[in-house]
């Protein structure tokens, strides 16, 4: 008897151990996202838009900085803005404002306590616009030396907030094959995933844009999973379902009322879902935002036409409620995780 109870004993605490074994493998590999709170599991962030802006500072690199505004003005003003989407069942916000454009960490946490909603802010630089939001360090530092001062964002927080940055935010020029500086910053953008994780979301706009800066990143080992194409909708569908068939996520952004626009969108992912991509289909207004120098922040377009026009114009189009919640919900935990993503 006495033997019996003692292999009965050796068992159980066997059975206990390989459990928690289990248990402490299967929460290993939940996928993870930093927001301005800090991390949280790719599973809770629900419905998300994942390219929008809270604030920003045209003035350029050489001029902006915290004290062209005040913190508690800006969050005032666009509170209600985020009390709204998180009627519409909104969870989670991208804020895709880089640094020297209006970045502000402590903004977006404070939105993001009172809010409820799930925020994640950036670190990398704005290319776009003839290089104005580009700090003039970035012309004669390395790709390496720019994604250190990256890393050290992601490692130690911005500024001295301690708050990280959950993607990296670059821009290049649409018009004009990559110049130097460009093809620097996307080749700053790729060794800073590879220390970090962070996924690379780049606006971008045309095809040609977007695959030569995939040819960048798989020079260094990046996956084309790693990267965001921003503002697909500039590129054709045929270079849409090429991009998304090598790994890169192709996101749709301004999604504005416009009839012939929410046409075009539609038709945009009607075209990836016949493909079967639609798994690789990101949305977002590209809207908001508190502009610094104007009066209250000038005027504020709200992130709400996704969920009061084009969802309902998807479903009339035969969209499922499986492929709604693909398009907002699963595609953005997945595109969104901090993970390291290699060729």
């Amino acid at each position: 008897m006495k033997r019996t109870l003692m292999i009965v004993r050796i068992y159980s605490r066997l059975l206990v151990f390989l459990l928690l074994i289990v248990a402490f493998s299967c929460s290993a590999k939940n996928d993870r996202i930093m927001t301005v709170k800090g991390w949280i599991d790719a599973s809770e962030t629900g419905t998300t838009l994942t390219h929008e802006h809270i604030m920003i500072d045209w003035i350029g690199a050489d001029s902006t900085g915290y004290q062209r505004w005040n913190k508690d003005s800006v969050v005032k003003r666009m509170l209600p803005f985020f009390q709204e989407i998180a009627g519409y069942g909104c969870r989670t916000f991208i804020d895709c404002t880089p640094d020297y454009l209006g970045r502000d960490p402590l903004v977006d946490k404070r939105l993001s306590e009172l809010s409820g909603l799930n925020i994640i802010i950036s670190t990398g630089y704005y290319g776009d616009m003839d290089d104005k939001y580009v700090p003039r360090h970035a012309w004669t530092e390395t790709s390496e030396q720019l994604a250190k001062r990256w890393l050290t964002e992601w490692n130690e927080g911005i500024d001295e907030s301690g708050i990280r940055p959950g993607i990296i935010k670059i821009a290049v020029r649409r018009d004009t094959i990559l110049s130097e500086l460009h093809a620097k910053i996307v080749e700053a953008a790729a060794l800073t995933h590879l220390e970090s994780g962070l996924t690379i979301v780049s606006h971008t706009g045309p095809g040609e844009r977007a695959f030569e800066q995939l040819e960048i990143l798989k020079k260094h080992g990046v996956s084309p999973e790693a990267f965001v194409w921003t503002h697909a909708q500039g590129g054709s569908m045929e270079d849409q379902i090429r991009a998304a068939k090598e790994g890169a996520w192709i996101s749709l952004d301004n999604v504005t009322s416009d009839t012939a626009r929410i046409r075009q969108y539609t038709g945009m992912l009607i075209n990836l879902k016949k493909n079967n991509l639609l798994n690789k289909a990101l949305l977002s207004h590209d809207s908001g935002w508190y502009t610094v120098g104007e009066k209250g922040g000038g005027s504020i377009r709200p992130y709400t036409d996704i969920f009061n026009y084009l969802l309902p114009e998807l479903r009339k189009k035969g969209f499922t409620d499986e492929d709604i919640t693909l398009i907002m919900e699963k595609n953005p935990q997945e595109a969104y995780s901090v993970k390291i993503r290699k060729i």
